[in-house]
């Protein structure tokens, strides 16, 4: 079929909101039509019906001609218009015009998710969840100081931007070409090496706005970002750990080279206030996900501010956990799926959550044996169906391998994890299954 007439297609499917439309423009011809009639009068149209073949047979296949080539011509206009339109507006777009009005349709109509933690597990999540939803809210963690952000912080006095830059572009509609070159790293012998450009951009967009919150605004604007990442809180404050000796130590770098076991989790100036969209978007929320990423330095940092942990037990969304898939060095060496759950339960009651979806992969051989090496094994799923804390467990194969510093790792696969959401959450249900078209 040619390209008018797909998009006539695409333009008829469900949530499309053009039908009534097309229905009005062809309604208004109409009119048009019979007044142009009446201005010429019955003779015209005597005139007009006398030009046609003679025989019946020949006059239908006529008609039928004419209403082909009125239907492709109207198709065709509308297609070329819809195109000009949208290619000005968009004029880097590689997906076909009625593909992306769809999408984007479908999209605008998704449930709103608020999704918390950080590192690499969130904008994996994100990634995923972004072709299910446009409604999508990252609450991200800002206790990072090691690497470029610690090195951004000691330097210029400025919220860590690494995770905040991740989510941002794993939200930007053109990720691919955007991750290329906010992900670069300067070389070289200088004060510049080792940072990240996209970090850099951050902290000068803070400099130049007055503020993080509008730093992270104005870049989410600038990358055409499909939903909002919010910083937790906009408090410089650092991790501590209390060990299993009963030293505390302070700095997540610091925290994460240790590896004694961590026995609890605080911030180093207290109470730290949340960012004030924060706690609206929980309360607003249809769906809740915490994880998956790492236990103590992505996920336990969020409820460590004042009033998110409340806020999330206290809001009528539904409410899903992401199990990890590997265990972290100095952080949950031995730790099994019960053990992550325990340890969170600490924090956040993890009875208020509805549904825990773990991986039910195994990962090949020969990663297992380089994990193992690293002292880095599978998160051994010992959490069943009658748990204590009343969890529903939905176990899929999740696993994927992702190149990340330069090697091969394990990740959650981002279509894959979303595709389970989609699939065994009442909040995606409730919404209907249009979305599952959405290319």
């Amino acid at each position: 079929m040619k390209a008018p007439g797909r998009a006539l297609l695409r333009w008829l499917m469900p949530g499309m909101r053009v039908k009534r439309w097309i229905l009005l423009a062809v309604f208004s011809m109409g009119l048009i039509v019979l007044a142009i009639l009446s201005v010429f009068g019955v003779d015209l149209v005597r005139a007009l019906y006398r030009a046609l073949p003679d025989t019946a047979a020949a006059r239908d296949a006529l008609m039928v001609g004419f209403v082909a080539i009125g239907v492709f011509g109207f198709g065709l206009a509308l297609w070329r218009l819809v195109r000009s339109i949208a290619r000005g507006v968009a004029p880097g777009a590689r997906e076909t015009t009625s593909a992306m009005i769809y999408r984007t349709r479908i999209l605008e109509r998704g449930p709103n998710v608020v999704a918390v933690g950080g590192g690499t597990g969130l904008s994996t999540l994100l990634r995923g969840l972004k072709r299910e939803t446009a409604n999508i809210t990252a609450i991200v963690t800002v206790t990072d100081d090691g690497g470029s952000s610690g090195r951004l912080r000691q330097e210029i006095d400025v919220l860590p931007p690494g995770d905040v830059r991740n989510c941002i572009l794993a939200l930007a509609e053109d990720e691919t070409r955007l991750s290329t070159l906010l992900d670069y790293r300067f070389s070289g012998a200088h004060e510049l090496a080792g940072h990240s450009l996209g970090n850099l951009l951050l902290a000068g967009l803070e400099q130049a706005t007055g503020g993080f919150d509008r730093a992270v605004e104005a870049m989410s604007q600038m990358l055409n970002v499909r939903g909002d990442v919010l910083p937790a809180t906009l408090t410089k404050t650092h991790l501590v750990a209390t060990m299993d000796d009963g030293t505390t130590i302070e700095g997540e770098s610091r925290i994460v080279a240790d590896l004694r076991r961590i026995q609890k989790l605080e911030l180093s100036s207290a109470p730290v206030e949340p960012y004030e969209r924060v706690l609206r978007a929980i309360a607003e929320a249809e769906l809740i996900l915490l994880g998956p990423g790492s236990l103590f330095t992505s996920l336990i940092p969020n409820l460590l501010v004042e009033g998110i942990a409340a806020a999330i037990e206290e809001a009528a969304a539904e409410k899903v956990l992401i199990g990890n898939l590997m265990t972290q060095p100095g952080e949950t060496d031995g730790f099994t799926l019960g053990d992550h759950l325990g340890v969170l339960d600490e924090y956040v009651d993890v009875g208020c959550f509805d549904l825990l979806i773990a991986n039910a992969a195994t990962p090949s051989d020969a990663m297992l044996d380089r994990y193992r090496n690293e002292a880095a094994e599978p998160v051994c799923d010992d959490v069943g169906d009658g748990n204590r804390f009343g969890l529903v467990v939905v176990r899929e194969e999740l696993l994927e391998t992702a190149e990340w510093g330069g090697r091969q790792t394990l990740k959650h696969g981002p279509a894959s994890l979303a595709r389970t959401i989609v699939r065994t959450t009442r909040t995606f249900s409730h919404r209907g299954r249009a979305y599952e078209s959405i290319p």
